[in-house]
């Protein structure tokens, strides 16, 4: 009954990334046999039908992907702010101030509230409404608290979204203004986590989607767009590298995916991404387990100002070490002086103002460059996920007017900014 929702979709069931068990597609994000994630299963027979011409055909959003998504191939099942198709930004500057030959930014601040969280949430909720749930939840470091209040706002659905207490004012109050409830729990994320998945064992949430918690596997399959869009923006080809921010690890996991179908079913031509990962040291665990040698996560207790990435027991983080040692990749983490110094050098060269998980990316690309991990003559492509408006406190204290002058223009002259 449940594949039988999902008739017109090319996902066929849903299936173990430990040990390959099978199941249909149903609210389920654990596999009964080995407790191991679950993830969408497609026929790929269906997807490689998909064509360059179909997708450019399609909507001015991530729907133009539909027919490689689990859901939202009909209009009508589309529960959707119509995220995507945001800024590929030749950072001509970025580029010339660290020595790189091409280098492109992917700006997902500007999605509908101003974060990529936009793109999983649409899938996800979609995905919710067809398998019945008439509540929208989640656990949230903030970006995803505010998509899933917002969507949830646009679809006439209640919400309830669980953050921690310490969150940035903005991303409480950009949650909050959608008028759902929202939930400060006084602990970190993984605290928050926890008590989700708890809740969603309980009577009073049956009919609630988490949707980073019992309907993740769908969640999940919204990243992949942002690779599929770099590939379309640049002319239908992969890129020859990528740095992407990594918290639960599951964006870069999915976003290699992406690549890796692109070149199978026939989007690109064949090719491998090397893939990089970016850390905040305050909350480094992924990155931590990769220099170990390992993919055995020892969890931590987060800290440091990229709050967005501050997951300690991160799920997906054995399987970003797996995606970047496959492609000969890699991993760094960075300092809260070197991530305030990478919001302002992407701002200073690009125009772009991210959040701090996008200064954390600009600064984990300059370490890697300088270790000589990165080529510096492969065209890359680094994602900022979020705006930075929504972590002005990480920065407001170093920047401000460069000149304060009385109302004349004698005023003016005398403070020598006119000769700059």
């Amino acid at each position: 009954m449940s594949n039988a929702l999902f008739a017109d979709s090319p996902a066929k069931g849903l299936v173990c990334r430990n040990c390959n068990a099978t199941y249909d597609l149903v609210a389920q994000h654990a596999c009964w046999q080995c407790f191991g994630p679950l993830e969408v299963d497609y026929d790929l027979d269906e997807l490689a039908k998909v064509t360059r011409e179909q997708i450019e055909a399609g909507p001015q959003n991530i729907w133009r992907y539909a027919p490689l998504l689990p859901v939202g191939v009909h209009p009508e099942d589309r529960v959707s702010l119509n995220p995507g198709l945001t800024p590929l930004i030749d950072a001509v500057h970025l580029a010339k101030a660290l020595g790189m030959r091409k280098l492109w930014v992917k700006d997902d601040s500007a999605n509908p509230t101003h974060s990529f969280k936009d793109r999983v949430v649409s899938t996800a909720v979609s995905a919710a409404v067809k398998l019945g749930f008439e509540r929208f939840a989640c656990a949230s470091t903030g970006n995803l608290a505010n998509s899933v209040a917002a969507h949830a706002a646009r679809a006439g659905v209640p919400s309830i979204v669980f953050i921690p207490s310490d969150l940035e004012p903005g991303k409480v109050v950009q949650s909050a203004i959608y008028g759902g409830t929202l939930v400060a729990v006084e602990g970190s994320y993984d605290d928050v986590n926890r008590l989700c998945s708890e809740l969603t064992e309980t009577d009073d949430f049956e009919k609630t989607a988490f949707v980073n918690v019992n309907i993740r596997p769908y969640y999940a399959e919204g990243s992949k767009t942002l690779g599929y869009e770099v590939a379309e923006q640049l002319g239908w080809r992969l890129p020859e590298q990528v740095v992407v921010p990594m918290a639960s690890g599951e964006l870069l996991t999915k976003i290699h995916k992406a690549f890796e179908e692109a070149a199978e079913i026939g989007l690109t031509e064949p090719g491998k991404v090397r893939v990089f990962g970016a850390q905040s040291a305050g909350c480094s665990p992924i990155a931590d387990a990769f220099d170990a040698g390992t993919d055995v996560i020892t969890p931590v207790k987060p800290t440091g100002i990229a709050k967005s990435l501050n997951i300690g027991d991160p799920a997906a983080g054995p399987y970003a070490i797996e995606a970047c040692r496959s492609t000969g990749g890699g991993m760094a983490k960075v300092s809260d002086d070197e991530i305030r110094d990478g919001v302002k050098l992407l701002a200073a060269t690009t125009g772009v103002f991210a959040e701090t998980a996008g200064g954390v990316v600009v600064a984990t690309l300059r370490k890697l460059l300088e270790s000589g991990q990165l080529d510096p003559e492969a065209e890359t492509v680094i994602y900022n996920t979020g705006e930075g408006l929504k972590t002005l406190d990480a920065v407001s204290s170093l920047v401000g007017p460069t000149h304060t002058v009385k109302p004349s223009l004698k005023a003016a002259k005398e403070a020598g900014f006119l000769q700059s």
